[in-house]
């Protein structure tokens, strides 16, 4: 990787101590509970969503949903932190607590998950089958996630793999909403919720931790970074098409697409790297805008979406006897996401190694 050197009006030429992880644990605890109250205040109780009734991910009010939002960023950037500065805090306490913050982040993000894909496939099948435009969306249907369009505007076969994909889908989100409402309600939550009480107020450094300097770990989190993305085909990926990404295809396999494992590792490593470069820089607005990583990061997301898509795809194709058309309609919606997965490996190259060149 290409060393960059700090100029001696850096911020960053100088170390920074402990305190500054400090503060911003506290900063995001603070920011947990806040958005807790708020979910509180706004949320609904318990029940499965019904097509006309908000819920816990993006089907409630406005309010909740940025409060649920909120509760899994600020999960998500604790646990990061807990993770790259480990050696700087109690250990006992680290390690309980990280495990604790990924099951709530992941069961938060499962229904919202769930929509946004139901939309994905059904965005791409009315684009495959010719249709111009989405149809409008119905207040009754949950989360903002279009409807079926017109069966006129579609092919059989297509129109029937929407509904099918609906059905499967909607019912995966019904059971992650409900998973989500037991897990707020749980022993296991509070437990979360009283040690994320305790962080606001006292973060548990280690002794040694007030004179280390934390960029020698936001360092070591970008060389696990690097190493990662050194590993990953990138020749392959300078290719828009990829056609060896398709044989995995909708075989009788249910297993996760072999290619995609290493991409979704550097996902995470990437966005362990920016939450490690935040505690460094804080988030406020004077804080750097790294392009080159939100570019990074806004492609191996839409990798991760389309990689998910078709496997959604080649599950639903793999239902005991669907028609021929529909099985046909969801071969194609598979190869379609599975191109997207290839275009967005091809725009997470060319970014990335443009970057490389340019501070070389």
């Amino acid at each position: 990787m290409a060393q960059q050197h700090l100029e001696p009006t850096d911020p960053l030429a100088q170390p920074v101590t402990g305190e500054s992880l400090a503060d911003h644990l506290r900063s995001q605890a603070t920011e947990f509970l806040r958005a807790l109250r708020q979910h509180r205040e706004t949320g609904v109780g318990g029940g499965a969503p019904a097509r006309a009734r908000p819920g816990v991910g993006d089907s409630g009010p406005q309010e909740s949903v940025g409060a649920a939002r909120s509760l899994r960023r600020s999960a998500r950037r604790i646990s990061a932190s807990l993770h790259t500065y480990r050696p700087l805090l109690d250990a006992d306490w680290s390690e309980g607590m990280r495990p604790e913050l990924a099951w709530l982040s992941g069961t938060l993000a499962a229904e919202h998950a769930c929509a946004a894909r139901l939309e994905r496939l059904l965005t791409a099948l009315h684009r495959l089958s010719g249709s111009a435009t989405l149809p409008a969306q119905t207040a009754g249907t949950p989360g903002g996630a279009p409807p079926l369009p017109e069966r006129g505007n579609l092919t059989v076969g297509a129109a029937k793999a929407g509904a099918l994909l609906d059905r499967q889908l909607t019912l995966a989100r019904t059971r992650a909403h409900s998973t989500a409402l037991q897990a707020l309600g749980s022993s296991r939550f509070h437990a979360v919720a009283d040690k994320v009480a305790v962080l606001a107020s006292e973060v548990p450094l280690t002794p040694a931790a007030r004179d280390a300097d934390l960029r020698t770990h936001a360092t070591a989190a970008e060389e696990r970074l690097y190493d990662a993305i050194a590993g990953l085909p990138l020749v392959t990926a300078g290719s828009p098409y990829n056609a060896e990404a398709l044989i995995h295809g909708l075989s009788p396999d249910p297993a996760p697409h072999p290619q995609d494992g290493p991409w979704h590792q550097v996902r995470l490593l990437l966005r362990l790297h920016r939450y490690a470069l935040e505690v460094l820089h804080g988030r406020g607005r004077d804080a750097p805008a790294d392009v080159r990583l939100l570019t990074a990061g806004q492609a191996l997301n839409r990798h991760r979406d389309a990689s998910e898509a078709a496997a959604a795809a080649a599950h639903a194709a793999r239902t005991p006897r669907i028609a021929p058309a529909t099985a046909y309609a969801l071969g194609v919606l598979h190869a379609d996401q599975r191109h997207e997965v290839e275009a967005a490996r091809f725009s997470f190259q060319q970014s990335w190694q443009k970057q490389t060149v340019s501070t070389s």
